[in-house]
């Protein structure tokens, strides 16, 4: 089964257009979604899905229907056969097997007769196995109900799935398991993902950009390819573009002086020759219509290789990075920024950290790993401390520690990027805070945007810029899943800041490709509240 969109058009309530007349098709297999952060991948997803209407166009999808958004509106009270839609079909079956014969039961039933088995089946399946079906959602980890939305899905059988960022908050277990239902797949399945491993487990690549989506055939690391290609192929027509310009303008200048010293000899000749005024006059006139002609000519051919040069260089044009210098940040090798002992701390009535020793010294950078719900992120705040252990002390380097959670809320939200900046760093005069922000790409007004019209990536650049630069500058950096919700643009944006950063940081990822980029030398695993520890 496949879908496909024809002439679909859409746009936010301000009539600010996201679509205009798009029209593609989906075959069977695996497509990988890709885009910047704010382009319309999930307003994509939700048009498909039918969560939202299009101002015009159709989408007409052929079978079942599954989708998986990237939030999904559950409360902390609903149960787990709740968001399987199980809860009548079982409460149904449990009627019947007690004697009750209403043929309403029967009805609710249908042919799902073995549904607790497969509900149990598909649970277990996603790692799921000590989650019941009256369990309640509060219990969980993101990363459990991320995989429980997966299950409630596929319990549809469906022929064409959509997944929007499946993997933020999974654990490396529940990844590799997802992966597996990828795999295994034979319908038509579309993912938005940041995860370069499982777009890598994709057969085609939609690249969406501006509206318009462009088709790669093979997984990502082949788009990655194939757009490197196309990158070297611009920059050699911007070079050779740029040659071109620089060739029309000298000979524009070339062709101007030999015009000046014609008409110069030209006055001499004439006076010399005693010709009459008249003759001589329309030699003149002739010899500045033929220089006329000439800065004509070359002045079309300067301005085609102008053209041509701002062409190449606007399609040319790579993504922006973060360039930094971060001296402030800077710890001593072997200092010590945090010790911890002995600590105990849990949530909801659970330990998750037992007894924990912990010290980070100089400049360290440690992952932070561990399955979903295991502690990983109340370890984070003991560290920073924003939470108190139970029992255990926490001692903490002079230095500023920083701790950036995966909900970005640092900020606040109704101030612009640069007003918060100058809470954050008082003392740094104006113009040099705009340099700053321009170099985490809040260039001009960017950077008097309030906080709450950022997209996620502009979040973290802007909450970066304000914890990196704070006065004092932090020793101590601790990031909790910061790579969630980041396009891959945006990931490579955190990745240079985190390289520029000499003091220590903790960060919880289970994104290998990321972690292994920014230089992890240390491993710290939290299991039943312990803390297991190797090298990177």
């Amino acid at each position: 089964m496949s879908f496909s969109v024809t002439d679909l058009s859409f746009s936010w309530p301000d009539d600010t257009p996201v679509f205009v007349n798009l029209s593609f098709s989906v075959p069977e297999g695996r497509t990988g979604l890709v885009a910047a952060n704010g382009t319309g991948k999930s307003t994509l997803l939700k048009l498909i899905a039918g969560a939202l209407t299009p101002s015009s166009g159709t989408v007409t999808v052929r079978g079942v229907l599954g989708y998986l958004p990237q939030h999904l509106p559950l409360t902390a009270a609903t149960t787990v056969a709740q968001v399987l839609g199980v809860e009548g079909v079982i409460a149904a079956l449990h009627a019947i097997e007690s004697g009750d014969p209403s043929e309403q039961h029967f009805a609710t039933v249908g042919n799902d007769w073995d549904i607790e088995e497969r509900s149990r089946a598909e649970l277990d399946r996603l790692g799921l196995t000590d989650v019941a079906l009256d369990r309640r959602l509060g219990t969980l980890s993101g990363g459990q109900v991320i995989s429980l939305g997966l299950v409630a899905e596929l319990l549809k059988r469906p022929d064409v799935l959509l997944l929007d960022e499946p993997t933020n908050n999974l654990d490396r277990d529940a990844r590799e398991r997802l992966i597996g239902v990828v795999r295994s797949w034979t319908g038509t399945l579309v993912i938005i993902s940041h995860d370069r491993e499982l777009l890598d487990e994709m057969d085609r690549i939609a690249a969406l950009e501006n509206g318009e989506i462009s088709w790669y055939g093979g997984n990502f690391s082949a788009y990655e390819e194939a757009v490197d290609a196309e990158r070297d192929t611009l920059d050699r027509q911007v070079r050779s573009a740029e040659q071109d310009l620089k060739r029309q303008k000298r000979e524009a200048q070339q062709a101007r002086e030999r015009a000046a010293r014609r008409a110069s000899t030209a006055s001499r000749n004439l006076a010399s020759a005693g010709l009459a005024r008249i003759h001589a006059g329309n030699l003149k006139r002739g010899a500045e219509v033929a220089a006329a002609r000439s800065a004509d000519v070359h002045g079309d051919r300067l301005g085609q290789a102008q053209a041509r040069y701002d062409q190449a260089s606007r399609a040319a044009r790579q993504d922006d990075r973060i360039v930094l210098e971060l001296p402030g940040t800077a710890v001593p090798a072997g200092r010590t920024v945090f010790h911890g002992e002995a600590l105990t701390a849990g949530y909801q009535g659970r330990t998750v950290v037992d007894h924990v020793d912990l010290i980070v010294r100089g400049p360290e950078r440690i992952a932070l790993t561990g399955p979903n719900g295991s502690g990983k992120s109340t370890l984070l705040r003991l560290m920073s401390g924003d939470q108190h252990p139970v029992s255990g002390t926490a001692t903490r380097a002079a230095g500023r520690t920083a701790y950036l959670s995966q909900r970005l809320d640092l900020l606040d939200e109704d101030r612009s990027v640069a007003a918060n900046l100058t809470s954050f760093a008082p003392a740094l005069p104006d113009a040099e805070r705009m340099n700053l922000l321009a170099r985490f790409l809040f260039r001009g007004q960017r950077a008097h945007l309030p906080v709450s019209v950022l997209s996620g990536g502009e979040r973290l650049r802007a909450t970066l810029a304000c914890i990196l630069f704070a006065e004092p500058a932090p020793q101590l950096l601790l990031l909790d899943e910061p790579t969630n919700n980041l396009d891959l643009v945006s990931t490579g944006q955190l990745e240079s800041a985190l390289i520029a950063y000499q003091g220590a940081f903790v960060v919880v990822s289970h994104d290998e490709r990321f972690l292994s980029a920014i230089g992890i030398g240390r491993r710290l695993h939290l299991s039943g509240g312990r803390l297991a520890t190797s090298d990177g």
